[in-house]
């Protein structure tokens, strides 16, 4: 089994993740938000909002503070400008939280977390839902080989069948079957429910 990165190492994967997709981000129209995604039964619009909960519960689980949801009816260049700055401020805060305590923990539920599993968590997660926004819009790119080499194990480790079934959208499908000279990133996709669309 693949240890898990120390903290240092899960808040710089949580940047890359957050570099990755807040390019994503960019350039979404209003026209756009009515567009299918990869996730389950989500149009862009729902997959913003979903985004918008999962940085401001990532936030919470590092510092108790949370920036306020968005306006749901807010236009879309509002909605990608606040996810953008919320991107940006969830590193910061998950940097100052994880780097001064490597045993902090935090609680999720009914559970006790390591804050660098939550962090670890975070980065899959949007990370995924980056690549998601770039198939709804068009103008996706591949999730960089570096980064899903090391979400890859991450992910493994951490999505569960809770996260792919039960009542409602799910943030992740049953996995599919790789090709066999599939990249990191493709292997990563097909982990966490998701056909790798050819770029």
């Amino acid at each position: 089994m693949t240890a898990a990165p120390g903290v240092s190492d899960a808040v710089e994967l949580l940047e890359r993740s957050l570099s990755y997709t807040r390019v994503a981000l960019s350039g979404i129209s209003d026209d756009e938000l009515g567009r299918p995604t990869p996730c389950t039964r989500w149009d862009l619009r729902d997959l913003l909002a979903h985004m918008d909960d999962a940085l401001d519960a990532f936030t919470e689980g590092a510092t108790g503070a949370v920036i306020g949801p968005v306006d749901a009816g807010a236009p879309a260049a509002v909605r990608t400008a606040t996810l953008q700055r919320k991107a940006c401020a969830l590193v910061g805060v998950w940097s100052t939280a994880l780097l001064g305590d490597l045993r902090e923990t935090t609680s999720v539920g009914d559970a006790t977390l390591d804050r660098s599993v939550l962090a670890l968590a975070a980065a899959v997660e949007i990370t995924v839902h980056g690549w998601d926004v770039g198939i709804a819009t068009g103008r996706g790119r591949p999730i960089p080989e570096a980064l899903a080499a090391e979400l890859l194990p991450m992910a493994v480790g951490l999505v569960d069948e809770a996260d792919r079934c039960g009542p409602g959208p799910h943030r992740f499908g049953a996995p599919l079957v790789p090709a066999v000279d599939a990249s990191y990133g493709e292997r990563l996709l097909a982990f966490l429910g998701r056909r790798p669309t050819p770029h």
